[in-house]
């Protein structure tokens, strides 16, 4: 299709948005594309629909069909409504509950949707403020509903929201719930089928109760109180990046025996601008220095933060006088992981059922850590929809005890089935006030972590390719490297693949095939050398790009070896990078 017929196509598609049926400011709005001589936003808002995927919706915010408005929301929420109505037909009332974080028009969409449950008989716990993204999940469960949406882009940048779908326990839907619930919103062709007159009865209003029910449930984590006790002067600094962690965040350390927990005032603002910040996401650095400043000017300890939704967490840690570093989400999980498996061994908590779940891209350390503490460690593809969907066929088989991935989530306890900053950033206060009694900061206790059960370092790197000639090319990458496996990689010969688009394991010494025990195929690759190197490999769901996952281990050979062996270890990354065609 060339850019004409583009073009007529999107006028025409636009043209029906000045019905009627649209409000006045979305006609406005409209209006003004197609008289624009640049037609840049027209195409971009109506080139193609926003499609509800299996995680819900996610898209810039503005009129069209490729937008985030009440219209997108509003057939979103009919979609699943329908499908609540079908699934749960049995039952005598059907309940939800509805939640949303600080972003612009993520109140205005959550009542939208609250509305819209309502006119379909639905009965929804809709809360009174910006609320943890955790705390929807928790609710669900709490409450007995039988779904729950979110309002939230997490991380994404200021002129993002999205629409996060949850079933009855708590978790981000899987299937077969989330391929029935798309069907159902693509069914929704019209505004007309969406019922947007609300029944208020039906809508009732939560917040104080369940935000006290949680903290108390969150407390109940905590392995050594009087640790937190001995160190309540310990210095905290906290942000929550101008989102909703401060809603329940300072309550949380408070509980845990924490009485010198310093603000960052500029971020204690909800602001869904979040003018401080370039992006409000706590993987990036720069989100993280004003937070930093402070902790240089009190000499804090350690430095918490959490994104804009309050389900990912943050950590800087102090190494010396002045010094502070970004731990990152790896980092964290051995950290956080560590931490429980040892208190439960120390308190004698070890029955030989316990359990814990990492992703594939997530460090092998971890595993490491489990196996020496007989503690199953599990995997699972990326995202905390796959972690949940394992304790839930663990319910009632172990005890689970925590898990995580690389991108800065964790989730410390079962009453919630999402990443949990609140709970987090809890064990990871009291995890430095039991560090601190036996002498450590946090960083000293990561080099411990490394030195007792073997030094990993990882990273990242992402390859962008926008448009559909980078689509081709993702495509044709990932066939390549099918076709043509790296032989070696950082000076080490790959040993085994691990392909999840057919579940099958080659070991390339043995030749031998093994089936890979997973719930559903992906695309994604693995290859292990004989060093112990891992390398994975997946396209983006989401974006324009493939993603590369680079973990590789060094003989640290001393604690005090830790940096030189850092720098040996990126030094190594850069030339698997190198040998994979990764620049």
């Amino acid at each position: 299709m060339n850019n004409e017929e583009l073009l007529k196509q999107v006028e025409a598609k636009a043209k029906k948005w000045l019905g009627p049926e649209y409000d006045e400011e979305t006609r406005a709005e409209v209006q003004a594309m197609l008289d624009a001589d640049d037609k840049t936003p027209l195409i971009e808002s109506f080139y193609r629909d926003l499609e509800f995927g299996t995680g819900g919706l996610r898209g810039i915010m503005g009129a069209g069909t490729n937008r985030m408005n009440i219209y997108t929301v509003g057939a979103a929420t009919q979609g699943l409504a329908n499908y609540l109505n079908d699934a749960f037909r049995e039952l005598p009332q059907i309940s939800v509950v509805v939640g949303y974080d600080v972003r612009h028009n993520s109140r205005k969409f959550a009542e939208l949707t609250a509305d819209i449950f309502s006119a379909n008989g639905i009965k929804v716990y809709l809360f009174d403020a910006g609320c943890p993204t955790p705390e929807v999940s928790y609710a669900i469960r709490k409450l007995g509903c039988q779904s729950g949406v979110m309002l939230t882009a997490s991380h994404n940048p200021r002129e993002y929201n999205g629409y996060k779908a949850y079933w009855s326990d708590g978790a981000q839907m899987i299937s077969p719930h989330d391929v029935k619930t798309i069907e159902y919103v693509n069914a929704i062709t019209d505004n007309s089928q969406i019922k947007f007159t609300p029944n208020k009865k039906l809508i009732e209003v939560i917040g104080p109760k369940i935000d006290a029910e949680f903290l108390a449930d969150v407390k109940t984590l905590s392995l050594s109180p009087e640790s937190d006790k001995r160190h309540s002067m310990m210095s905290i600094v906290y942000t929550p990046l101008h989102g909703v962690g401060s809603r329940l965040m300072y309550r949380s350390l408070e509980m845990w025996g924490f009485d010198n927990v310093i603000h960052v005032p500029a971020q204690d603002v909800q602001d869904g601008d979040f003018p401080t910040v370039v992006s409000p996401n706590p993987e990036n650095a720069e989100a993280l220095t004003l937070a930093i400043e402070k902790a240089k000017k009190v000499n804090a300890d350690i430095v918490l933060a959490a994104d804009p939704d309050a389900d990912r967490i943050a950590l800087v840690v102090k190494a010396g006088e002045g010094e502070y570093r970004l731990v990152n989400g790896n980092q964290m999980l051995v950290l956080l992981l560590n931490y429980i498996i040892t208190r439960n061994v120390e308190l004698g908590l070890i029955k030989g059922n316990e359990y814990c779940v990492k992703t594939i891209v997530t460090t092998e350390t971890v595993k490491r850590i489990a196996d020496a503490n007989n503690v199953k460690c599990f995997d699972c593809y990326t995202g905390f929809k796959w972690i949940a969907n394992v304790m839930r066929d663990m319910e009632d088989k172990g005890r689970y005890i925590g898990g995580g991935e690389e991108s800065y989530g964790f989730l410390a306890e079962t009453f919630v089935r999402d990443k949990d900053s609140i709970s987090a950033n809890s064990l990871l206060a009291e995890m430095a006030a039991w560090a601190a009694d036996k002498g450590m900061n946090l960083f000293q206790l990561l080099v411990d972590c490394y030195d007792k059960y073997g030094f990993s370092h990882e990273r990242g790197v992402s390859v962008v390719r926008p448009g559909k000639s980078g689509a081709d090319e993702i495509v044709a990458m990932m066939k390549n490297f099918r076709e043509n496996p790296p032989k070696q990689l950082g000076g080490s010969p790959v040993v085994r693949i691990k392909d999840y688009s057919d579940l099958n394991e080659r070991n390339l010494k043995t030749g031998e095939v093994t089936k890979l025990d997973f719930p559903t195929t992906s695309n994604v690759l693995q290859f292990f050398t004989e060093s112990g190197d891992k390398v994975s490999v997946r396209p983006s769901g989401t974006e324009p790009k493939i993603k590369f996952y680079i973990e590789v281990r060094e003989d640290m050979g001393g604690k005090e070896n830790y940096d030189a062996t850092v720098k040996k270890a990126e030094a190594h990354i850069d030339q698997v990078l190198t040998d994979l065609g990764v620049k």
